[in-house]
């Protein structure tokens, strides 16, 4: 599972960057291509006191993408074998690359092409609030809309900067519990509709494949069909689309008993999937690759090497036997 926008956080497994050959590669692979910028990101994150902030998205979303990115590759190259990919907003472009759907090369330019196209975007935000989305639906209104449907009683609204604080405002005056996202970007809602008219041109000009392996979209609720994966129409809208985390989750874990493994920083899609009833009666399980928070170089490491001897005492490493695992691309998700 790949976590996306609001997962970022300070210096996310930069404890594994020079220590970890593939995932060193990886990084760079995604951070070399954009020169300056990739550069600047790349220093930015490897620093105590970041600048600008890692909610600004010249920063997350090259960042985010690239660790999301390279801890894939750094479980597969234990000899993992995906039975399936499962991203959450942006982490569904980083399944789709690791499913054979884009190029790396093409979904970084795709990927730095709408951080550019953003910043035409009215400033905004979204909010995690502890409540059921038809709870919320007299909340809605004046371009604020449902971004992501992570849990029963976890959504994520979505809108302007004004009116996305008035409704936090009122949800507080009503006694409800919410909570702003690392974003200055109102994602997922109908504020994007330029950045996925401008996506959907350069989409045109690269190359799409059907997945090779599964491919569960948080968008359509279900695995992707090689229709789907071919429609520009289909990636150009994902930034407008709502996250339906928790209806895919269902229909994932409805499939099949399935070993989860959050491949990104924090442990968000974690805590999300831990709630399942298929999780908690133990007929599938899940785990985390990195600590919830930057806790030093050192924690980094020994959260993978937790997550290597949980995999290879499941007999997951190497193609043994054992439970199908799953590595799935908005609270720390949204």
């Amino acid at each position: 599972m790949f976590p996306g926008t609001g997962a970022q956080h300070a210096r996310m497994a930069a404890g594994l960057y020079g220590r970890e050959p593939v995932f060193t590669d990886a990084v760079d692979a995604v951070l070399d291509p954009l020169g300056r910028a990739g550069r600047a990101a790349r220093a930015d994150w490897l620093t105590r006191e970041p600048a600008p902030p890692l909610d600004a998205d010249v920063r997350a979303a090259p960042l985010l993408f690239a660790v999301d990115y390279a801890m894939g590759r750094l479980v597969e190259s234990w000899g993992v074998r995906p039975a399936a990919y499962l991203g959450h907003s942006m982490g569904e472009c980083v399944a789709a690359v690791l499913a054979g759907v884009f190029s790396l090369s093409d979904a970084v330019m795709l990927l730095w092409e709408r951080v550019r196209a953003q910043r035409a975007v009215p400033p905004g935000g979204m909010l995690a609030v502890a409540a059921g989305a038809a709870e919320l639906a007299a909340y809605l209104g004046d371009g604020v809309v449902v971004g992501a449907v992570n849990a029963p009683r976890h959504t994520v609204l979505s809108g302007p900067e004004r009116a996305l604080r008035a409704v936090e405002r009122r949800l507080a005056s009503d006694g409800r519990t919410s909570r702003r996202l690392a974003t200055r970007t109102p994602y997922h809602s109908p504020a994007l509709d330029p950045v996925a008219r401008k996506t959907e041109v350069l989409l045109r000009t690269v190359g799409l494949h059907p997945p090779a392996l599964p491919l569960y979209s948080a968008y359509l609720a279900r695995p992707v069909r090689p229709e789907d994966a071919l429609s520009t129409e289909f990636w150009a809208a994902q930034p407008t689309a709502p996250v339906l985390f928790r209806p895919t989750l269902e229909r994932l874990l409805g499939d099949g008993d399935r070993m989860l493994v959050e491949a990104g920083p924090g442990r968000s899609l974690t805590v999300l999937a831990r709630g399942h009833r298929a999780v908690r009666s133990g007929h599938s399980a899940v785990l985390s690759t990195l600590p919830a928070r930057s806790l030093g170089p050192e924690e980094d490491r020994r959260a993978v090497r937790a997550a290597r001897e949980r995999l290879a005492a499941e007999g997951l490493l190497g193609g043994e036997p054992g439970h199908s695992g799953v590595l799935p691309v908005d609270l720390s998700v949204p």
